[in-house]
């Protein structure tokens, strides 16, 4: 019998490839044969994270489709209807919705979906099959599994990373598990915790351990002055426009540095001025007090960490003087941050066919495309992984709407000119 051949194979089902699910549906009606491999056990955007008054540092417009599709059922706001507070929200004069608010978006969103998705099920290699379709190498239930597909989209998300010598421990922890770990502790009553990072992450986990643990000190520790509050102004949002894509792609590599570096305040290393205020508002208000259980290490760095059965130490050094303090702590929590996942892990036997440039990263169509040697026809697609080509915004919520559109449209042109009358009008 001969095997089923997928329009498109996507690889992982976070918000991006959510996205493109609901493009694909609304593109063709429904008429796009699409499945998506997901090694989580259910749909989940940083579970960790979702800290109880966290928002959103996106316009609540900024969702899954509104920028491609504003009449799409999918929306932000087709879910407010859903979930009936629509009013409520409209009378909450807020642009920016709860993290915790928006996941459940998501959710509600990915449950439309349901049927296209294989969950538990984690992609482990591509190899070309022809010409035309390639070979997608799925462990499921610890057994392989081969599908064919035309075009793949890689989804496959960030990767949180730890200073080199640090590893995760039952005390050293990445921010993307805080609630995780916390859950694992019920009645927990640690004395000392301390938060590395000066981003948005580090500010709201120390908040929330501030907030939550009432009698333990919170130590935030962290190589500036002071949390250093992201540029949202109207004019910076700019780089975040679709068109700055456009300009990025086709800008020389210095004018991308420029651009990259001018843009950074914007998004890498940065805290909302809220949070920024209300840490100060607290910290002030306990020096007042003369019980300062809010203490911000300012200007110091982690110099070591010892983690054996004696319990937690961290060497903190103060970098103007070299000033040394030992921290004995019941947990040490590293916000610093995530990186990209190299898409060639993924590609194995296909990687070959697949242009790079002279720093070892893929070569870039202006579609999302990794542009292939003369001879395959078949496509694999990142979303993500394409600051270098395709500028800060391109991996970003703020352009997920407009990506997946453009990524759709790329999958459709080039399916009718290789494979005509494969991709059918949905009813």
């Amino acid at each position: 019998m001969q095997t089923a051949v997928h329009d498109v194979v996507g690889i992982g089902f976070g918000p991006s490839n959510l996205a493109l699910a609901v493009a694909l549906d609304e593109e063709r009606g429904g008429g796009v044969d699409a499945v998506f491999f997901e090694k989580q056990p259910e749909f989940g955007w940083h579970r960790g994270m979702l800290i109880d008054g966290a928002t959103m540092q996106v316009h609540f417009l900024k969702d899954l489709v509104t920028l491609r599709n504003p009449a799409s059922p999918y929306s932000f706001l087709s879910y407010l209807h859903a979930r009936g507070r629509l009013v409520d929200f409209v009378n909450h004069k807020t642009m920016f919705p709860t993290r915790v608010e928006f996941h459940d978006y998501l959710e509600w969103t990915a449950a439309a979906f349901a049927d296209r998705v294989r969950y538990r099920s984690e992609v482990v290699a591509l190899r070309p099959h022809d010409d035309e379709t390639l070979e997608v190498v799925v462990r499921r239930d610890d057994e392989l599994e081969t599908h064919l597909t035309r075009n793949v989209v890689i989804g496959a998300g960030l990767e949180p990373v730890l200073p080199e010598g640090i590893r995760p421990g039952e005390r050293i922890w990445h921010t993307e598990d805080l609630l995780t770990r916390l859950d694992e502790r019920p009645g927990w009553t640690p004395k000392r915790l301390v938060v590395v990072g000066a981003g948005q992450s580090a500010a709201e986990a120390v908040e929330y351990l501030h907030r939550t643990f009432t009698e333990t000190e919170i130590c935030a520790v962290f190589a500036r002055y002071g949390y250093s509050p992201a540029d949202d102004s109207a004019f910076a949002n700019r780089i975040f426009d679709p068109e700055a894509v456009d300009h990025y792609y086709a800008a020389s590599d210095d004018v991308k540095r420029m651009l990259f570096e001018y843009s950074r305040n914007t998004n890498y290393s940065v805290v909302d001025l809220d949070l920024i205020d209300e840490l100060y508002r607290r910290a002030y208000a306990e020096k007042v007090a003369g019980a300062e259980r809010l203490r911000i290490l300012n200007v110091s760095r982690v110099l070591d960490v010892q983690d054996d059965a004696g319990g937690l130490r961290a060497r903190i050094g103060f970098l103007p003087s070299g000033e040394v303090t030992d921290l004995d702590a019941d947990a040490l929590v590293y916000a610093t941050g995530y990186r990209e996942r190299d898409p060639f892990d993924l590609l194995g036997e296909a990687g070959p066919h697949c242009r790079t440039g002279p720093d070892g990263r893929p070569v870039m169509e202006r579609d999302y495309r990794i542009a292939t040697e003369p001879g395959p026809e078949w496509g694999v697609y990142l979303q993500g992984a394409t600051e270098h080509s395709h500028g800060i915004a391109s991996s970003l919520l703020s352009m997920t709407a407009v990506r997946t559109g453009e990524i759709v449209g790329s999958i459709v042109r080039r399916t009718a000119r290789v494979a005509p009358g494969v991709l059918q009008k949905g009813a």
